[in-house]
């Protein structure tokens, strides 16, 4: 279990947290710039239709907030007997707080499947992040079959991409 302060919350996301969301990927998003390959990065990062696209294909966003205010975005999806956490953000000026951890562990709790998370392979701190909260990487032609299955993303974003499990198989 996680400790969250009085004035902290996780919660699920409302129609009304939409523009902040948004605002929050887009801020945080940033730090790929210059990482990530310039044919795969867009200003904005995510448009806002872009963002209801991805309501509707049955992500789930979750909030931290604190005093009212939105600090983290984390969404998640089941997809095919796997969990897939998805769009993971912190406002780049509460990075560091552990805000995203509390996310993470949150929306473990909440799923008996394995759980997949895709990021980008030059996202060191992104893949740091998830082996410091117990994940492995998945390697070669495994990672890009969990790619082409679980996510609808172009070649090029499988090629650059990185996938992280919490499951551990027996072989």
């Amino acid at each position: 279990m996680f400790n969250l302060k009085i004035a902290d919350m996780i919660r699920q996301f409302t129609e009304n947290d939409l523009y902040a969301i948004n605002e929050i990927i887009n801020d945080s998003a940033t730090a790929y710039r210059g990482i990530i390959p310039t044919d795969m990065y867009n200003e904005p990062y995510m448009t806002m239709q872009e963002l209801k696209t991805q309501l509707e294909d049955g992500i789930q966003f979750w909030c931290y907030e604190k005093h009212s205010q939105i600090l983290g975005v984390m969404g998640i999806q089941s997809k095919e007997g796997v969990t897939l956490i998805r769009h993971a953000y912190v406002r780049s000026g509460h990075r560091n707080m552990g805000i995203g951890g509390k996310l993470l562990m949150y929306l473990c709790q909440g799923s008996h499947l394995p759980i997949l998370i895709g990021t980008w392979a030059d996202a060191s701190w992104a893949i740091n992040f998830y082996q410091n909260h117990g994940f492995r990487l998945i390697l070669g032609a495994e990672k890009d079959l969990m790619l082409q299955k679980h996510w609808n993303i172009s070649a090029r974003q499988v090629e650059t991409s990185v996938v992280l499990t919490n499951y551990n198989s027996k072989d």
